[in-house]
């Protein structure tokens, strides 16, 4: 079975696709994470996220080893990550490790949960379960900025209420595989739902769809 968790940042996809994956012993892929990656590299090597040849290079010789770097978290990691994410040379080079990953899930485990912002349309758009998570945009600045706070780094909440809002612009208008929800996908509003909620609507999700 494949699982597709799409949303905005912050409104709670990783959390959800993270606790599906251990209660269900399925394979579990951000797919953000990679994105993150070949943005930390660049970063890294002091390149600009925004250089369409650096940035698929970078995408094309990206290791596994990559998504475990301790400094994919970064704030500044998150917004180049974006700008790398709109490049479609990089996208083509991630998608077929994504689908691979998808059908073929490490451990020979059964069944697989991704999570990011175009799973359920673009990467694996015949998914068994398309879960489309969202909340209003002052619930994830405040999720944001606690989570920020507690990995202790500085934050300021105006600033990552804009940020949010430059993040979600460019991801929802760009050309390549916008941010958008799957028609066929569960709409689920967390602004005013608690983690064990959203848990508890995405297993019943699950649960209909396992149904003969």
């Amino acid at each position: 079975m494949i699982i597709a968790v799409d949303g905005p940042v912050a409104a709670g996809k990783g959390t959800l696709a993270r606790r599906l994956a251990a209660a269900l012993d399925y394979g579990y892929l951000d797919t953000g994470s990679i994105y993150r990656a070949v943005a930390a590299r660049i970063l890294a090597g002091g390149g600009d996220p925004e250089d369409h040849d650096l940035a698929a290079q970078t995408a094309e010789n990206l290791q596994p080893g990559d998504l475990e770097r301790d400094d994919l978290r970064r704030e500044a990691v998150g917004q180049a990550a974006s700008k790398v994410a709109a490049n479609q040379a990089v996208r083509e080079a991630l998608l077929a490790f994504q689908r691979r990953f998808a059908v073929q899930p490490p451990g020979g485990k059964t069944g697989a949960v991704l999570d990011g912002r175009d799973i359920g349309t673009v990467v694996c758009p015949d998914a068994h379960v398309k879960l489309f998570l969202t909340a209003s945009m002052e619930a994830r600045a405040r999720r944001r900025h606690k989570e920020l706070l507690e990995r202790g780094e500085e934050s300021i909440y105006a600033r990552v209420l804009q940020d949010l809002r430059e993040r979600d612009a460019r991801d929802s208008g760009r050309e390549t595989a916008p941010l958008k929800a799957a028609e066929d996908a569960l709409r689920l509003d967390t602004s005013e739902m608690d983690a064990d909620q959203v848990f508890a609507a995405a297993i019943a999700e699950i649960t209909k769809r396992q149904r003969p």
